[in-house]
């Protein structure tokens, strides 16, 4: 079975996201911690929580995603951006044991001109102080499209993230689609290609979950523009060969696409249909 569902605001609490979801034939979720630029998280009503808890176990849901805010940026060349980032990277990790096992998803940040080598030790040191023994969260590092100062538009900066963080068992990547396309990375005809370099220089151990994203413009592009999936540069033979490939189907799929909630519902039917 398909894990797939889209980004869901919890504006009205976690149970009433998870029944929003099974009403558009989602399985899983993605929704921001807090405002996605920034400011105060919702308080967490434990009751809240437990009843989402219960209804994913009872309607065989896989792991949810939470994403940081975009204003998260652990390596600007501002120390108070990067203490903003670090704070709310803590928070956020702490808040996450409420729903325990689930991931935590974030944009790696923009070394904004100090280069790639002190941005990925600025990031390194931040996990490393943010993260504690024993969480049940799994941290995830997005693939970027390499737009600007972006670090983690190439695997490689990754897998330097990623080999110096201590709790090292709790650390991954979420792939977006529509990133690695504008990266350079050729996943529409070379997908299988893509994910045997995924594997050689990070590991596909450490792949936990898909952001599923047509884009806007054209290989190796660098630009990070979402489309709706089927009709951008990516292309629905391409998403076919991608949700049924053996290392991507057991994986939480999330949507980002430039969509309301029916437009949702539309891209769940038609990539579950898609799926052998």
């Amino acid at each position: 079975m398909l894990n797939i569902g889209c980004h869901l605001s919890i504006s009205n609490g976690f149970e009433a996201i998870g029944k929003q979801a099974l009403q558009i034939g989602a399985n899983t979720f993605q929704f921001f911690t807090r405002n996605p630029r920034g400011g105060a998280a919702r308080k967490i009503d434990q009751a809240d929580v437990d009843a989402l808890t219960q209804l994913m176990r009872e309607n065989g849901f896989s792991q949810i995603l939470a994403h940081a805010p975009y204003t998260m940026n652990l390596c600007s060349s501002k120390a108070e951006t990067r203490e903003f980032a670090f704070n709310t990277l803590t928070d956020d990790l702490e808040r996450m044991e409420y729903l325990p096992g689930n991931l935590y998803n974030f944009h790696p940040g923009s070394h904004t001109g100090q280069g790639t080598e002190a941005g990925t030790n600025q990031i390194i040191d931040a996990l490393n102080n943010a993260m504690f023994p024993k969480m049940k969260t799994t941290v995830l590092l997005e693939t970027m499209a390499g737009k600007g100062t972006e670090v983690g538009g190439k695997f490689e900066e990754l897998a330097v993230i990623i080999d110096g963080v201590k709790y090292n068992d709790k650390i991954g990547v979420c792939l977006d689609t529509c990133h690695v396309f504008d990266a350079g990375y050729d996943i529409v005809n070379h997908f299988d290609e893509v994910l045997d370099e995924f594997d050689k220089v990070i590991g596909l151990d450490r792949l936990k979950a898909v952001h599923l994203n047509d884009s806007m413009n054209y290989l190796g592009c660098h630009k990070d523009r979402h489309q709706k999936i089927g009709e951008g540069a990516i292309g629905l033979e391409a998403f076919k060969k991608i949700i049924n490939n053996c290392h991507i189907n057991k994986l939480p799929i999330l949507l980002e696409t430039p969509n309301d909630i029916d437009g949702y519902a539309r891209e769940i039917k038609l990539l579950k249909d898609m799926a052998q």
